[in-house]
């Protein structure tokens, strides 16, 4: 399986941004090792970036463009879109939308380029949300949607904590650079 990675930003913020980028290569890097330990299931990885131009209103970018975008893209392709603008729609709390071999999130921009921390808080963890639909979805897992919004639920709470991953990918108590939904719950039912 493929899973292309899709940073989508404002024309005007070419360049401005690579910072953010080099992030999102690290952490498609960090997914592939993520889901093979968790998943059992080895994945390619491609990242890109995707210029928007400024719309009128009633062609606003939102997730049926993406979707059109990954229909053209390939449909067997798992494309997963990093957006600036939140899904009109979604059931999930994380800002993200998920469909069959289609991913997003509302990627937040940090105050600082250099701020991991907050990429890893805000963006990747959602990432790891809406990709644990997608594989729990694959796997034929039955309650793919419940049981990953229950387990952010107590992530938010405080019930459990985020898993913390260093820049070698592993586990670490000290300043993550990827954080990930618990899988543990998910794997103790399949």
């Amino acid at each position: 399986m493929l899973l292309h990675f899709i940073f989508v930003i404002k024309d005007k913020e070419l360049g401005l941004r690579d910072a953010e980028f080099e992030y999102v290569k690290k952490m498609a890097k960090f997914f592939k090792s993520w889901i093979k330990t968790k998943f059992s299931m080895d994945v390619e990885i491609q990242c890109d970036e995707m210029i928007t131009k400024p719309r009128i209103i009633l062609q606003r970018l939102d997730t049926h463009s993406l979707l059109k975008d990954h229909a053209e893209r390939g449909n067997d392709i798992y494309h997963f879109y990093l957006c600036h603008f939140r899904p009109l729609w979604t059931d999930c709390t994380c800002e993200g939308y998920h469909a069959e071999n289609f991913g997003m999130i509302r990627w937040e921009k940090p105050k600082s380029q250099t701020d991991t921390l907050f990429l890893a808080e805000r963006n990747c963890a959602a990432v790891s949300h809406e990709i644990a639909h997608e594989l729990l979805r694959q796997s034929r897992y039955k309650r793919y949607i419940e049981d990953v919004h229950d387990t952010w639920q107590q992530h938010l709470f405080g019930a459990i904590p985020f898993e913390q991953y260093g820049e070698d990918f592993e586990l670490t108590s000290k300043k993550p650079s990827f954080l990930t939904l618990d899988t543990t719950m998910f794997t103790k039912k399949s």
